[in-house]
C-alpha cells in the first residue's frame, strides 16, 4: 500500500486527493508555486514544497522539479491529477525509472492514447466507429482541402497532440479550413509543443457523451456509466450530467463496452475516460481517450457511489479492484456546475483579483468542490475554474432545482464569476427539457440577455 504521495497539481484537485488519501492513511506531500502559497491544499496538506516562480512553465510543468521534491520528500508515488503533466508519457515513465508509482495508467497506455490520430486508428482497427476524416496528421492546406472534399464539409481541424479545446478549427469551405488550419497548427505549437493536427467530419448538434472507466493492473476492467457533457463553450466544458437525458439503456451498454473495447486495446490501468460523439440518430463515434481523472469525476461519484480518486491509489498500490461490473448501478441523478472565475458581460474574460466574501451553497444533495475561501486571491496564472458545484437528486428535475437553488446561494464577492450566467442556463427550457447538443451554448447566448 502506497503510505506517502506527492500531489503533483494544485487547486481544487489537489485537496480532492488529500481527502481521499486522508481517509485512506496516506501521507501527503503539496508542491506549489510562489503564487499559491497561501493555497489550502499547501496548508491542509501534511508536508509541502515550494517548485519555482508563478508561471506554470516554471512550477507546475518543471518535471525535474517535481522529481526533485519527490526524493527530498521520499514519497512512493505522485498523484498528476488533470491536466499540467497528468498525460505526460514521459513524465510517467520518468517516475517509473525512480521507482515512484505514478497513479494513473502505464506510460505506453498515455502514449498510445495520447496522440489522437494514433489512437483513432487504434479505435478503428478493434472495431469501435470513428469519425470520418485523415488517416494521420495533414500538413499542408492543399491536403487538407482535398480530404475535407471528399469526406464532405464541414470539418473540424484537431491538434493531434491536444485537447481541452486548444488547436481547434470549424471550417465550412475550403478558404476557412486553409486559414484555420494554419492557426490550429500554431495553437498546438504553444499549448503542446506539437504542431500536428488532423481532420475530421464535423458532426452538427452531436451529444459528447464520455464513459468512465477503472481497470487495476491484474486484468479487471469496468464502467461506471456516462457523463453528458454536451454544454460546452470554445470546446470547454460548463457542466456535466449522468445519467445522460438523451441516452437509452441499449445505447449505453454498448457504448460501455465499446470503451472497455479500448481500454483493453491498450492494456489499460487506472481510471479512465473513453469519449464519444452521439448524433441525433443515436449513432456514437469514438473521439479520443483520457488516461487521467477527469475534472466531473464528482458527477460519477454521486451517482454510483465510487469514489475514483481512492480508486485510483488502491489501483496504483497494486490492489484487486473490488468492483464487478455487476456492482455498478445508477442510484441518482446528477449534474456538475462549473463555477469560473470570468466576466460573463466581457465574453467571459478572466477575472483575478481578491475574494472579500465567499458563502458555500449546501443543503441535502449538494457538493462543492472548491480551493477558495474569502481572503483569497486568484492568481492570473491557471486555469480560471474556482469551484465545482454539484446537486443530486432522485430524478433529472430534482437535481436541476437543487442547483439552481445552490447557484443562487453561493456568493463570491471581489471578482467576477460565470455563476450569473450559469443561473440563467439552468432556468432555459431547452436545457431543462434535456435538448442541449454542443451547439446549445452558442444558440443560448443569441437568444438571452444577461
Amino acid at each position: 500500500m502506497i503510505s506517502k504521495l506527492l500531489i503533483a497539481n494544485r487547486g481544487e484537485i489537489a485537496l480532492r486527493i488529500i481527502r481521499a488519501c486522508r481517509e485512506l492513511g496516506v501521507k501527503t506531500t503539496a508542491v506549489y508555486s510562489e503564487a499559491d502559497e497561501q493555497s489550502l491544499h499547501v496548508q491542509l496538506a501534511d508536508e509541502a514544497i515550494c517548485i519555482g516562480p508563478a508561471l506554470a512553465s516554471e512550477s507546475y510543468l518543471r518535471q525535474d522539479r517535481i522529481l526533485a521534491a519527490a526524493e527530498l520528500a521520499d514519497v512512493d508515488a505522485i498523484h498528476p491529477g488533470y491536466g499540467f503533466l497528468s498525460e505526460n508519457a514521459a513524465f510517467a515513465e520518468k517516475c517509473e525509472a525512480c521507482n515512484i508509482r505514478f497513479v494513473g495508467p502505464k506510460h505506453q497506455s498515455i502514449r498510445q492514447m495520447g496522440h489522437k490520430s494514433t489512437a483513432r486508428a487504434l479505435a478503428q482497427k478493434i472495431g469501435v466507429p470513428i469519425i470520418p476524416g485523415s488517416d494521420g496528421p495533414v500538413d499542408s492546406p492543399e491536403a487538407a482541402v482535398s480530404i475535407a472534399q471528399k469526406i464532405g464539409f464541414p470539418v473540424i481541424v484537431k491538434a493531434a497532440a491536444g485537447g481541452g479545446g486548444k488547436g481547434m478549427r470549424v471550417a465550412h469551405n475550403a478558404v476557412s479550413l486553409q486559414r484555420d488550419l494554419l492557426i490550429a497548427q500554431a495553437e498546438a505549437q504553444k499549448s503542446f509543443g506539437n504542431a500536428e493536427v488532423y481532420i475530421e467530419k464535423y458532426i452538427e448538434e452531436p451529444r459528447h457523451i464520455e464513459i468512465q472507466i477503472l481497470a487495476d493492473s491484474h486484468g479487471k476492467r469496468i464502467h461506471l456509466g456516462e457523463r453528458d457533457c454536451s454544454v460546452q463553450r470554445r470546446h470547454q466544458k460548463l457542466i456535466e450530467e449522468a445519467p445522460s437525458p438523451f441516452l437509452t439503456e441499449d445505447l449505453r451498454q454498448k457504448m460501455g463496452q465499446a470503451a472497455l473495447k479500448v481500454a483493453h486495446a491498450v492494456d489499460y490501468e487506472n481510471a479512465g475516460t473513453v469519449e464519444f460523439l452521439v448524433d441525433k440518430n443515436g449513432d456514437f463515434f469514438f473521439i479520443e481517450m483520457n488516461t487521467r481523472i477527469q475534472v466531473e469525476h464528482g458527477v460519477t461519484e454521486e451517482v454510483t457511489g465510487v469514489d475514483l480518486v481512492k480508486e485510483q491509489i488502491l489501483i496504483a498500490s497494486g490492489l484487486h479492484l473490488e468492483y464487478d461490473q455487476s456492482d455498478i448501478r445508477i442510484l441518482r441523478h446528477a449534474i456538475e456546475c462549473r463555477v469560473c472565475a470570468e466576466d460573463p458581460a466581457r465574453d467571459f474574460a478572466p477575472s483575478p483579483g481578491l475574494i472579500t466574501l465567499y458563502t458555500v451553497p449546501g443543503g441535502h444533495g449538494i457538493r462543492v468542490d472548491s480551493h477558495i475561501y474569502a481572503g483569497y486571491r486568484v492568481p492570473p496564472y491557471y486555469d480560471s475554474m474556482i469551484s465545482k458545484i454539484i446537486a443530486t437528486g432522485r430524478n433529472r428535475t430534482v437535481a436541476l432545482d437543487r442547483m439552481y437553488r445552490a447557484l443562487s446561494e453561493c456568493l463570491i464577492h471581489g471578482i467576477k464569476t460565470t455563476i450569473p450566467f450559469s443561473r440563467a442556463i439552468f432556468q432555459d427550457p431547452v436545457f431543462r427539457e434535456g435538448r442541449a447538443t454542443t451547439g446549445y451554448i452558442q444558440d443560448f447566448m443569441s437568444r438571452v440577455r444577461l
